[in-house]
């Protein structure tokens, strides 16, 4: 007997409900079948190693599966993430999807939005989580929807083309298999890294490349099998107590920050004031995409010795330029409603670097702050892309067209 006969199903279907109308107030659920689905399906019975008033916190996530690490490799996403990327996907009932990612209540949640009219295929590496989805899927009526077990990098073409493909793992790249299986006009969501910051992303499929229609913040679980991808780390100073991690472009020679800290710090303040619960997300794609060297710097707390002062410790948005870093950081404004933007620099060219961070900051704060953010643009890696703003990895090329700076808003 599963651990679900000791719950209270009119206490669970109230948390439900709760947890469901706050997402339609906040604005994450717009949709009628997204709010159908999300109250139909009980999520309590494909967590139910968690209390309930976990299972429905709507921004908490519940880990699944943990490695000898204790880090996380499998959860049941937050329901606000899901409600998302469900609304990103733009679902219809008759729809043929592919989850890739298993788990069993994403894939519930799309059983219900397509209907029996529709194909609900999730696919997963891990036999665990395979057999886990397996197993809760039949037990609360979702029999229809097909669980495999592969490495989601090549897709699963017996039951392709798709018209909807989502991911519920962090990727790095988009395997070319998921391009190949994706119906012409279907639509693709994907939480992709780019430089260190992942967006849930939904694609259109336009002849041999993808477009963007909308990008979020988010955070997940990252892929496994052939497309896992690690970061680089660059040891400031020679220590693990500063790391730049890279997850794209790597400086050439790492070494010559070794005596970076050594000078004293460059603090440049830029004049760009946001206020407190402003949405920042389009600065970080800003630098990212046109800060030479953008990386994001980690700090250990066990072996902090207060060589820099970075308000998150964990991620700070910084950058290199052969021997020299800068990191950004905020300050509150006399008023307290608003914080300041500055920059932290280290290295023999700390000012000139400082500057040049500092000018990218206001030129977004100008030009893109409160726009829409970029087009996305994906294409296999052999195509000829004419572009400024180009990342490329190991499959494809991803290229970024900011609006005018008049577009902004």
């Amino acid at each position: 007997m599963s651990e679900n006969a000791t719950i209270d199903p009119g206490r669970a279907e109230e948390l439900r409900d709760q947890a469901v109308t706050q997402l339609v107030t906040d604005g994450t659920i717009v949709s009628q079948r997204v709010e159908a689905a999300m109250r139909a399906v009980p999520r309590e019975r494909f967590a139910p190693e968690a209390a309930l008033e976990d299972v429905y916190s709507p921004y908490g996530a519940v880990i699944t599966k943990r490695d000898e690490h204790r880090v996380a490799v499998s959860s049941v996403s937050a329901a606000q993430i899901q409600a998302m990327m469900l609304e990103q996907a733009d679902l219809r009932p008759g729809h043929r999807v592919l989850e890739i990612g298993s788990g069993g209540y994403n894939a519930a949640l799309l059983a219900e939005i397509v209907g029996p009219g529709g194909a609900v295929t999730t696919i997963d590496i891990d036999p665990e989580v395979t057999e886990r989805a397996t197993r809760l899927l039949k037990e609360n009526g979702y029999e229809r929807v097909r669980v495999v077990r592969a490495d989601a990098a090549q897709g699963v073409p017996e039951h392709a083309p798709y018209d909807r493909i989502l991911v519920t793992a962090g990727a790095w790249d988009i395997p070319p298999a998921w391009m190949d299986q994706l119906a012409a006009g279907g639509r693709l969501v994907v939480p992709l890294r780019m430089r260190n910051l992942t967006r849930s992303i939904s694609f259109l499929k336009s002849g041999d490349h993808l477009t963007s229609t909308s990008a979020r913040i988010c955070g997940f679980v990252p892929m496994q099998g052939a497309e896992e991808h690690r970061e680089t780390l660059v040891l400031v100073n020679g220590t693990e107590e500063i790391a730049l991690r890279f997850d794209d472009e790597v400086p050439a020679d790492p070494h010559q920050l070794d005596n970076a800290i050594l000078h004293p710090r460059v603090e440049t303040w830029t004049g760009v004031t946001v206020g407190l619960q402003e949405v920042i997300d389009t600065l970080q794609l800003y630098l990212a995409t046109h800060l030479p060297g953008f990386c994001i710097m980690a700090v250990d707390p066990n072996l902090d010795t207060g060589l820099v002062s970075p308000n998150n410790p964990r991620f700070s948005l910084a950058a290199v330029d052969d021997d020299t870093f800068a990191y950004l950081v905020t300050r509150r404004t006399p008023e307290e409603q608003s914080v300041e933007y500055g920059i932290h620099a280290y290295g023999p060219h700390g000012a000139a670097f400082a500057d040049a961070v500092s000018e990218h900051v206001r030129t977004w704060a100008r030009e893109q702050r409160g726009g829409p953010g970029p087009r996305i643009d994906v294409y296999p890696v052999s195509a000829d892309v004419a572009a400024d703003l180009v990342i490329t990895k190991m499959h494809t090329r991803v290229t970024f067209t900011w609006p005018p700076a008049t577009a902004a808003g």
